[in-house]
């Protein structure tokens, strides 16, 4: 059952304790007090409520509706499995096929209610057994309710063309039509009813147990830094800190537990890998991204183009802006832990969570009061979960839950400008999964690549602002040079992550890669995307291993890169236009899954299926490069 896809929509990434008590106890007391001070300096941060969904684990509610859930998956399998032809044969067929999916999709509703609150709980504490349990026994539960409405998907499209396009002109199932539309293009990668219900079921106790342990042991370790046991989050936030001895050290705190773990890293790449050339080779897909191209509803030929005008401009941005900063840090090279060293220019003050609401807010209602309105349910009703927690899931996301309810926005907060920009980036996407629930569980979905358009322009929203705001030609510098290295981080270095996927997916057809081999190719297409100007340093080669996407939803990764160069292009519009692009814009992000890009770009001017439309996105980073090396004239 496509239960309302489940995947968050995320932001681009970028050991043994002390031995004795007397240690233990000191780095603990130095721990709470940088945590005293650093929460002082944020405020008070936001915890999500999820009462919205369910009051609690043992809410008679939750327990209701699993109950419910699994007599109407009974009653549905009787009354339609086998019949839907039939059916559809009849005088009435087009309105009983509408009610049979009106049925469908009210249960997809209520399902994805159900796994939405338990990842959800799950992802605020990985590490509590309580909610590990009961993660893992809704998942088992729903796997096997879902599992007898596995043939109305494929029983729809078994229906002949014909058949099934009579029915949508003449009755209400028409308002389904861009479900069926995508439906219909997954139908030559369908199996026959059995093995689909083989592969579902398999699912919790291959990938989805997989996908559990990266989870739960990137968690659970623990880096190292002068003493004090820091999670993931807090150690790549040191990457972050003028000081560059704090960089370095955490940069090699990171390189040593990811070798001591990296035997159960490399274990868990290359199952997943031929776990997924096992179901693409059933399936028919031919090239290792295929599935993901046509979950994305995009072209290979326009992400081919995409990631060719990406790499051949390697050398006109990455390359030439980290040699830039390598300049002005007074240095030939940098090393790798100096890539996102702030400059010296940039403020070093934390940016508490409440001027980070009136910052992302105010940008977001300049551009449209209702897009600000929306974002300030956020906070004001307790959608978002800010604080950095031992055993909370790293990294950030906007989880879009189901239409019935509300997104709900994890982050690590820290008081980072990236931080700011993060939460731009995360609202971008509640705003979009807020506007697209008019479409119902069915078609607000959206492609992740028209996902992170959402995002990204949130960001760029922002950032206009705060350089509109800049109170002098350092600090303009210092946010300019902030923004290209975002830039760099979600176009060049997200592909250089699709080509490691790539090489990685496509060697596995022949065989387990070691971890030596993996080292090899992450090192290849780091030295191709970051250039001469960075350093890369002995422990960097095991970097690949806590990149999250490669792990929880393989080429996802491309996206961010089509997202931004789409932006860009987007914005020299917005720059440019007649009143009422907010409003296009934001009907744009209503449309949820229900048109493909080349129709949902078609009203800015833009087609991604031209060959030049690339290039122009990444000119306008060229330009910010630009406008940084005049700064300095």
């Amino acid at each position: 059952m496509p239960l309302r896809s489940m995947t968050s929509q995320m932001r681009p990434v970028f050991s043994a304790g002390s031995n004795s008590a007397k240690a233990k106890h000191r780095d603990s007391a130095k721990a709470k007090h940088r945590d005293g001070e650093a929460k002082a300096e944020l405020g008070a941060l936001p915890e999500w409520n999820l009462a919205d969904l369910y009051s609690g684990t043992d809410s008679p509610k939750l327990k209701a509706d699993l109950a419910t859930g699994e007599r109407a998956a009974d009653a549905m399998h009787e009354q339609y499995a086998g019949k839907l032809g039939e059916i559809a044969a009849t005088g009435k067929g087009g309105e009983k096929l509408a009610e049979a999916v009106r049925e469908f999709e009210a249960l997809n509703d209520m399902l994805g209610r159900i796994v939405s609150y338990a990842s959800l709980l799950y992802a605020a504490n990985t590490s509590d057994p309580a909610r590990q349990k009961f993660y893992g026994d809704i998942q088992e539960k729903l796997t096997a309710i879902s599992s007898k409405l596995l043939f109305f998907p494929l029983e729809l499209n078994r229906l002949d063309d014909d058949a099934i396009e009579k029915a949508m002109a003449s009755s209400e199932l028409g308002h389904y039509r861009p479900w069926l539309e995508d439906l219909r293009k997954e139908k030559p990668y369908q199996l026959e009813d059995k093995l689909e219900q083989l592969f579902h079921e398999k699912s919790v106790t291959s990938r989805g147990a997989w996908d559990r342990l990266f989870t739960e042991t990137m968690t659970s370790l623990r880096f190292n830094v002068d003493g004090e046991q820091l999670s993931l989050e807090p150690t790549l936030n040191l990457l972050l800190e003028q000081d560059e001895t704090k960089r370095r050290k955490a940069s090699k705190a990171l390189a040593v537990v990811f070798k001591d773990n990296l035997r159960l890293f490399t274990l868990i790449t290359n199952t997943l890998a031929k776990d997924k050339e096992i179901s693409d080779r059933w399936r028919g897909f031919v090239d290792v991204a295929d599935s993901r191209h046509l979950a994305n509803r995009v072209e290979k030929e326009v992400v081919d183009a995409l990631v060719a005008a990406v790499r051949e401009a390697y050398p006109r941005i990455s390359h030439r802006y980290y040699a830039l900063k390598a300049k002005w840090l007074g240095k030939d090279k940098l090393a790798h832990w100096d890539r996102n060293a702030p400059l010296p220019e940039e403020p070093s003050r934390t940016i508490g969570w409440d001027e980070a609401q009136d910052i992302v807010i105010g940008a977001y209602g300049d551009f449209s009061p209702r897009m600000a309105d929306i974002a300030g349910q956020f906070f004001a009703k307790n959608w978002i979960d800010a604080p950095v927690r031992e055993g909370k899931s790293p990294g950030a996301f906007s989880h879009p839950t189901v239409p019935s309810a509300h997104p709900y926005v994890l982050l690590n907060y820290q008081g980072k400008p990236r931080d700011v920009m993060t939460l731009a980036h995360e609202l971008g996407h509640g705003v979009h999964q807020v506007l697209a629930n008019a479409q119902g569980p069915l078609m607000a979905p959206t492609p992740l690549t028209l996902a992170e358009t959402a995002s990204v322009f949130g960001e760029m929203l922002t950032f206009r602002k705060l350089l509109e705001q800049a109170p002098s030609k350092r600090e303009r510098k210092a946010l300019l040079a902030a923004k290209v290295e975002d830039m760099i981080n979600t176009v060049v270095r997200q592909t250089a992550f699709y080509s490691f996927e790539r090489k990685v997916h496509a060697e596995r057809r022949d065989g387990e890669l070691t971890s030596e081999r993996l080292g090899e190719i992450w090192l290849e297409v780091q030295h191709e995307s970051l250039g001469p100007a960075i350093d890369i340093k002995p422990g960097y080669e095991v970097l690949w291993a806590y990149i999250p996407h490669f792990i929880h939803a393989p080429f996802y990764v491309y996206a961010y890169a089509f997202g931004d160069c789409l932006v860009n292009s987007l914005y020299a519009v917005y720059e440019k236009a007649e009143p009422g692009f907010a409003e296009r814009y934001l009907d744009m992000l209503a449309a949820g899954g229900t048109k493909h890009h080349t129709e949902l770009l078609k009203p800015f001017g833009l087609d991604a299926t031209d060959p030049t439309f690339w290039g122009r996105g990444l000119s306008v980073i060229e330009g910010l490069i630009d406008e940084l090396e005049d700064l300095e004239a």
